[in-house]
C-alpha cells in the first residue's frame, strides 16, 4: 500500500529510538491504524503492523518467560502474502495463531468501531488464545491501559475499549450464538478442521455476521479428507481465498541430531535439495516419522495434499502418488480462475484425445472435469474442472479440443453425458466424438460399468505406478490419494471430497489405447459419416 509523507513521517517515528508507546494518544493510535498495512521506506519492506506488534506486544516465550513479540519466519511471509480472506494450513505450532491475536489486536485498538471475534475449536484453546490477548493488552505500558485504552469490560470472553467503540471476544465453535447479532470485522476462525458439530453451518452463521471488507482467516492443521475445513481449501482458489500452506521446516525449532549424510536415502536427499534442508532437520524428521508413524505427514506437514489422511484403503498406491506430489510441476497456464490449467500446450502434429466426465453444474455437487490427454505418450496435457454442465461445459470442451489439434473428444455418456453428447455435436458441430468400439456402429461417448469401471481403474493404477511423471496436476493426484475402496466394497471418492478428475482421466487412458490402435477411424464420428 503506498504511503504519503505524512503516513510515512508517523512509520518513521516507530521505527525511531525515541518511539515512546506510553505517550500516544487515541489520535495517534488512530492515524497508526490507517497504515498498519503501508510498507514505508523507513521500514526496509516490513510493514507497519509488524513493527509496532514488535514495539508494543508482549508474549509468553517456550521458557516461560515474557519478552517482545519477534516475527518469526512463517509470521513475516503470512504477513507479506495475506490477503482480506485467507485459508491457512500449517504444521503444528507454528505461531500462526499468536500472529493473528496480535495482529488482530492492533487492528482493534487503531480503530474506532472494530469488533473482532476468534472462535477456537475447544474451551481450552479459547481460554490460551485469550490469555495470549491478556498479556497484550496486560504488558501495555500504563499510560495507554489508562487513558486511550482503558476497559470498561475485561473477563475470560471479551475486551471492550469504551473510548474506541471496540471489542474483542474469543468464542467456542460450540457456542451456537457465536456471531449472532454481531457486526464483525476482523474473524479468525482457529483449528476449523477439529470444530465440533456442524463447522460448515457455524462457519456459514459467521460469515452472515461479517461486515463489508471484513479480514478473515481460517486456519488449522490437516485432519483427514473430507470435512468443512478440507472443502474451504479445495475452493479456495473459487471462493476468493488468497491459499498459505506452512510446512514444519520453516519453524527454527524443529531439528533433531545431525544424520549421517552418508545414510540419507533417496527421498530424504530430493527433499534436502528441493528445500535446502539440513542433517538436523533431516533427524528430526526421522524422529518425527518413528514416533508418530503414519500421523507423521498430519501433524508435520510437508505438502498441501498428503498431509490430509483419508480413513480406507486406498486404491491406487499412494507411495507412487506422494512421490509424485513431491515434484508435481505448476501449470504453465492458468485460465478461468483456474478452472484450467495447462502443463504442455498443443504441438502442431501431435495427436490428442479429451476425457470427459460430465456432471449436472450448479455450485453443489460433483463438478464437471476434463482431461487432454497426448495419444502416443499418455502424457496429461491440460485439465479442467468446474461446477457447470449444459451449454457451457458442452462449449469448454469443444473449444478444448479445437485447440488441441482437433482431439478426440471422449464423453462418458452416463447420466447427464448423453445430453452434453447431443449439445456437442448439434450446437456446437463437433464431430471427433468417440463411438464406442464394436461390429457395428456402436453409439457415442463412452459407457462406464460395473464392468468397466475396475477394468479402467486398474489401468490407472498401472500407470501411476509405471510412470507417474504422466500425471501433472496437484489436483489429480490429491483425488487419487482420496479415492478409497470403502466397507461395502465399492469404491470412490472418500466422504467430503471429489473423484470427478480420477474417473475422467481413467477413461481418457483407456479409450487412449483405442484411439492410437486405430488411427482414429473406427471411434470417431467424423470418420464415419461427417
Amino acid at each position: 500500500m503506498p504511503v504519503d509523507q505524512e503516513e510515512e513521517r508517523d512509520a518513521s517515528a516507530i521505527a525511531s529510538a525515541e518511539f515512546d508507546a506510553a505517550a500516544l494518544d487515541l489520535e495517534e493510535l488512530q492515524r497508526l491504524g490507517a497504515i498498519l498495512d503501508c510498507r514505508p521506506v523507513s521500514l526496509e519492506g516490513r510493514s507497519v503492523a509488524v513493527e509496532l506488534a514488535e514495539r508494543l506486544l508482549y508474549v509468553r516465550t517456550k521458557d516461560g518467560t515474557t519478552a517482545p513479540l519477534r516475527a518469526n519466519r512463517v509470521q513475516r511471509l503470512f504477513e507479506r502474502r495475506r490477503g482480506e480472506k485467507n485459508i491457512v494450513l500449517k504444521a503444528r505450532q507454528l505461531g500462526l495463531t499468536t500472529w493473528t491475536a496480535a495482529r488482530f489486536f492492533l487492528k482493534t485498538i487503531t480503530r474506532p468501531g472494530t469488533l473482532t471475534l476468534q472462535v477456537a475449536h475447544t474451551q481450552e484453546a479459547a481460554e490460551e488464545i485469550f490469555r495470549i490477548v491478556h498479556r497484550f493488552y496486560d504488558w501495555l505500558p500504563e499510560e495507554l491501559r489508562e487513558g486511550a485504552l482503558r476497559t470498561s469490560r475485561a473477563n475470560a470472553r471479551q475486551i471492550v475499549f469504551p473510548e474506541l467503540d471496540a471489542q474483542y471476544r474469543v468464542v467456542t465453535a460450540g457456542d451456537r450464538n457465536a456471531g449472532r447479532g454481531l457486526t464483525v470485522q476482523n474473524l479468525h476462525c482457529s483449528e476449523l478442521a477439529r470444530w465440533p458439530g456442524d463447522p460448515a453451518e457455524i462457519l456459514a452463521g459467521l460469515r452472515a455476521a461479517l461486515a463489508p471488507r471484513a479480514e478473515v482467516i481460517l486456519e488449522s492443521t490437516p485432519e483427514g479428507v473430507g470435512g468443512c475445513f478440507y472443502d474451504e481449501w479445495q475452493h479456495a482458489y473459487e471462493t476468493g481465498m488468497v491459499r498459505h500452506f506452512f510446512p514444519w521446516w520453516l519453524e527454527a525449532r524443529y531439528r533433531g541430531r545431525a544424520v549421517d549424510a552418508t545414510s540419507l536415502n533417496e527421498e530424504e536427499r530430493a527433499l534436502m535439495a528441493r528445500e535446502r534442508l539440513d542433517l538436523r532437520q533431516i533427524g528430526f524428521r526421522r524422529d518425527v516419522l518413528a514416533n508418530l508413524r503414519g500421523l507423521a505427514r498430519q501433524e508435520f506437514a510437508e505438502d498441501a495434499e498428503s498431509c490430509f489422511l483419508a480413513s480406507g484403503e486406498s486404491v491406487f498406491e499412494l507411495s507412487a502418488v506422494d512421490a509424485r506430489l513431491a515434484f508435481a510441476p505448476a501449470s504453465v497456464e492458468s485460465r478461468r480462475n483456474g478452472q484450467l490449467e495447462i502443463w504442455l500446450p498443443p504441438v502442431q502434429g501431435r495427436r490428442y484425445l479429451v476425457a470427459v466426465d460430465p456432471a449436472g453444474g450448479g455450485s453443489e455437487g460433483d463438478y464437471s472435469a476434463a482431461q487432454v490427454v497426448d495419444v502416443e505418450t499418455g502424457m496429461q496435457c491440460a485439465e479442467f474442472a468446474a461446477h457447470v454442465g449444459g451449454v457451457e461445459l458442452a462449449k469448454t470442451i469443444t473449444e478444448l479440443a479445437h485447440e488441441y489439434n482437433g482431439a478426440v473428444l471422449v464423453i462418458e455418456r452416463n447420466n447427464h453425458g448423453t445430453g452434453v453428447l447431443a449439445l456437442c455435436e448439434s450446437v456446437c458441430g463437433y464431430g471427433r466424438i468417440y463411438r464406442e468400439h464394436n461390429a457395428g456402429w456402436g453409439q457415442l461417448g463412452w459407457l462406464t460399468t460395473s464392468v468397466s469401471r475396475p477394468a479402467v481403474l486398474g489401468r490407472l493404477n498401472a500407470a501411476l505406478v509405471e510412470n507417474a511423471g504422466l500425471f501433472m496436476s496437484r489436483k489429480l493426484l490429491a483425488e487419487l490419494r482420496s479415492f478409497i475402496r470403502h466397507a461395502d466394497g465399492s469404491t470412490g471418492a472418500a466422504g467430503g471430497t471429489h473423484d470427478d478428475r480420477v474417473m475422467a482421466m481413467a477413461i481418457g487412458l483407456a479409450a487412449r489405447a483405442e484411439v492410437a490402435a486405430a488411427g482414429g477411424d473406427p471411434v470417431v464420428r467424423c470418420e464415419l459419416g461427417k
